[in-house]
Parts: structure tokens; sequence; C-alpha cells
């Protein structure tokens, strides 16, 4: 018997099912044929004609019968309906020659398993079986012709019999197999359809916009991750109970259709989102609300503006560099002049000055495009300090001002690029000699060398602070509260502490001052310390 390939699990079951109708069915066909014969009122139906084969090979129908269905329970589909339909052909061929009376009845029984077993069966064994049947019909009547001396049915009859299995055969084979290519289609677009539905599902869960599913109660049925996040409060709270002033302006939206674009701030620790909201379907009272929180929407904008800002900035900063040198180099040779009056001579210094301010705003905004990658190495801490503070005494005069390093350690070993470290303490240092001094009191900064839970600096400085609303927009790109200045020195501070793989954070210290704190990664393993 050949193999057919493996069909799938559900498949599997279908046809198991459908074998187990068919082997019931047979059982009760074997039953009706012992009632006919058994039972005292077998007369009333047809006298057999030959009783004890008749009762002999309804029994032995009967038990084949019980058996085939409990054994279709396992077993291959195929090895099954073959077995089953030989049994079948031999029943029937000895019954109707025992009740030749009931021979057509019998013979279309025959025809209904024969046509259920090709469902079962390759189209050969299939056709070969309905063969088998017309054959065993030819030979009985050639029995009975022997046996009796004649038989009750035409040679038309037999041949309408034997066309008959060989088309059914055919017909229900070709059912079969659309029927299960069919439900093997059904089950692969199953498969495919659970597939997209659970990719679908982790995206929405994995969205960074809060996706919210209300039905017509105002009772949430569906919230991602994100939504959660922005609003607070679990799945299967009430919008109302979550975020009144939400459910208001979704309730005035089923209404009049208007929505309310203005920011919303459900709670003091959750961010501004912007809620929108449709319908799930044309004609249904769910709704979808989509929250966009603001913080992604202005860091989104931040990036563009950055990105062609770095983009721009390439391009002017030759041509603007050019122009400040030879404003500077000219300023210094006027400088040089004795025919220079000292009340120009001011305003000889003051140009110079501006042409270094704005090389300064130029430096930053080719910082900020540049972007360049850092390269960390073993640094200690306390001596790069104390060297850098030595440096930036002689490059920028003090005065009266004063910059020190303080630490309890020796040394602090850690990981960083001192290049972009030196930038990073200088934007820092210049900022708290410029803004950390009380009025009329020189500036007071301190770098203090750490390692509590790791290696740290602090640059300290005893100036009035800084209100907390202003803390909060310290590190956002082009915010200022000076006129002088472009915004950018923090930001690119902290940029480039995250490419050496440390935090730069603002602290405020009591009793006036402020800190900034740049914690750093420890050193190697494999360095030695």
């Amino acid at each position: 018997m050949p193999r057919t390939p493996a069909a799938p699990a559900t498949t599997e079951s279908a046809l198991r099912r459908e074998l187990y109708f068919f082997t019931l069915y047979r059982a009760l066909e074997a039953g009706l044929l012992a009632l006919v014969l058994f039972s005292p009122f077998g007369g009333f139906f047809e006298q057999a004609r030959y009783p004890v084969l008749g009762r002999t090979a309804a029994t032995c129908y009967l038990f084949a019968a019980v058996v085939l269905f409990i054994t279709g329970r396992r077993g291959g589909f195929p090895q099954q309906a073959l077995w089953g339909v030989l049994v079948d052909i031999v029943a029937a061929t000895v019954a109707i020659h025992a009740l030749p009376g009931s021979a057509s009845g019998i013979a279309l029984m025959l025809l209904f398993n024969v046509g259920a077993a090709s469902l079962f069966l390759p189209l050969r064994y299939g056709l070969g079986a309905a063969a088998l049947g017309g054959v065993a019909l030819i030979g009985e009547f050639i029995w009975s012709a022997f046996d009796s001396g004649g038989s009750l049915r035409s040679t038309a009859e037999l041949l309408m019999f034997s066309i008959s299995f060989m088309a059914v055969a055919t017909l229900t084979n070709l059912l079969g197999r659309q029927m299960r290519d069919s439900q093997a289609l059904a089950e692969k677009r199953g498969v495919e359809a659970a597939n997209l539905a659970e990719v679908s599902e982790l995206i929405i869960h994995r969205m960074r916009t809060g996706v919210l599913m209300i039905d017509g109660d105002g009772r949430v049925r569906i919230a991602n991750e994100a939504a959660r996040l922005l609003i607070g409060g679990h799945s299967d709270d009430t919008l109302e109970t979550l975020a009144p002033e939400l459910e208001r302006r979704l309730r005035r939206w089923r209404h009049d259709g208007v929505s309310d674009d203005t920011p919303l701030q459900l709670a003091p620790d959750l961010p501004e989102i912007v809620p929108r909201f449709t319908r799930l379907l044309a004609d249904s009272d769910q709704s979808l609300v989509f929250l966009d929180d603001t913080t992604l929407l202005s860091r989104r904008a931040e990036s563009m503006t950055l990105a062609t800002l770095g983009r721009f900035s390439a391009s002017l900063a030759h041509e603007i560099r050019n122009p400040l040198a030879a404003i500077s180099y000219a300023t210094q040779l006027l400088e040089e002049s004795r025919e220079i009056l000292d009340a120009d001579r001011r305003l000889l210094e003051i140009i110079h000055q501006q042409t270094m301010r704005m090389n300064g705003i130029v430096e930053n905004v080719l910082g900020l495009a540049r972007r360049e990658r850092a390269q960390p190495e073993y640094i200690e801490l306390v001596g790069f300090a104390r060297r850098f503070a030595e440096e930036y005494r002689t490059n920028h005069p003090l005065e009266e001002d004063t910059l020190n390093v303080t630490s309890e350690h020796p040394s602090v070993p850690a990981l960083a690029d001192p290049r972009q470290l030196h930038q990073v303490l200088v934007a820092l240092v210049h900022n708290a000699l410029t803004y950390g001094r009380m009025p009329g009191q020189p500036a007071r900064v301190t770098l203090h060398i750490g390692n509590p839970h790791g290696p740290q600096i602090d640059v300290l400085d005893r100036g009035p602070g800084i209100p907390e609303t202003v803390a909060a927009q310290l590190f956002r790109p082009f915010f200022t509260t000076s006129g002088h200045g472009t915004g950018l020195g923090l930001y690119i501070a902290r940029e480039l502490c995250r490419a050496n793989q440390a935090t730069l954070e603002y602290l405020s210290v009591p009793g006036g001052g402020c800190c900034f704190r740049i914690r750093l990664a420890g050193p190697h393993s494999l360095l030695p310390t």
C-alpha cells in the first residue's frame, strides 16, 4: 500500500471523524443484515434461499464490522478503508447469493460503501475496489446460474451496477481530494491569519503611540503598554475612572464629531498627550483612542532640526570662519599700530571679543554636526582634573575668580575619551564661571573627584542656583536664558558623555549653588589600575 503524505493535525482529525461515521454505518448495515436473518420476523422481509450461508455471512460481517469500528481510531486511513471495502464486497456477494430477493438493496448499500471508501483511497485503488465490486456481482450471477439454474437479475442490471460503482468511486474520490485540499488551504490560511494577528498585536503593544479600544459603555477593552504608561491604571477599568478629561473629550467627539487637539496632562507625574479618536467600524459603538506623547514629538522635531542644522552648518562653517579669521587678523594688526588712540583701542578690543564669541558659536554648531566617535582609554581622574585646571587658568585668565580641584582619593581610575572629556569640562567650567557667581562677587568653581559608586566629577559653583522650571530644560538644544549663548553647550556636553557611556546630570546644592555631575564608566578589568 503506498504511503500518503502526513496530513495536518486538524485535517487528520476531520478524516478520522469521517472514517468513524463510515465504520459506524458499516456496523449498522451488518446489524440490519443479522436482524433480517436471525429475527423471528425475518420471513416478513424475505425467506432466505440459503439460511445457513446467510447467517454465517451475517455473523462474520457483524464481527468484522465491529472490529473495523474499534480499530478505526488508529492506523492509516487508506489501509482501514481498503480492508473495510474488501469486507463489504465479500459480505455483500454472499448476502446477495443467500437473499436473492434483496439483491438490489444490498447492491445499493455496497454502492455507498464503495463510494465512501474512495474518499480515503487514491484514485487507482478506489477504481480497483469499484471494479472488484462489479466483478463480484458478475461472479455471484454466474454462481447463482450454476447453483440454482438461473438468476432473478438481468445482465443489464449487473452492467449498470458495475458502471455505477466506477462512476461513484471516481466522483467521491475527486470530491474527497478537493475537500482535503480545501481543508489544508483553510488551515494554512488560518495559521497565517493567526500569525498575522499575533504580529499585529505585538506591534500594537510595542508601539510608542498609546492605543486604547473603548466600548460603548466607556470600558477599556484593549490598552497597549504605551497607553498604560501614559494614562496609568489597568485595562479592565473604565475610561472615566482612569482619565475623566479624556473620557469627556471622547464623549464630546462621539456626540459632535469635534476633536480637541490641545495637549492634555492626566497627572503631574505623567507626560502630556495629544488624543486622537476614530471609530473601529462604521456602525460600531467601539472607538479607538490614539495617545501621542508630546515629549516624543518634541524629540522628533528636535532631531529633525538638529539633522537639518548639521547639514546646513557644514556648508556654512567654512564661509563664516574665513571672514572671521580675516577680521580677527586685521584687528590684531590694528592693535599693534602706534597711531591708534586709546579710545579706539577699546573699540578694537570689543571687535576682537565679538569675533572670538562668533567663532565659539561656529565651533559649537560644528561640534553638534560632527558627532565624532569616542575613543575611550584609561584615565586617572585626579591628575587629569589638575592638569585641566592648570591649562584652563593659563589659557583663560581668571583674575579674581578661582578654579580648584579637590578629592578624598589619591587616584580615581576611569574609562573615557580624554579629548571629549576635556571638551565637556571646558563647557561646564565656562558656564560655572559665567553664571555661577553672586552679584558683585567673584566666582568660586570646584572640580571634585569622587568614587562613591563609580568614578565621577562634580563641577560645583557658589552661585544663585537654577530655578526648577529652567533646570527641567537645561539639556534641551537651543535652550538658553542668556542673550549671548546658543543653548548648545550643555546639550553637546551631554551627548559627548553618552558617547563615552557616561551620564551628565544637574544637582541642586543645599545653601545655594549648582552641581553638574559626570558619572563615568569604571576602568576595564584588563587595564592596570
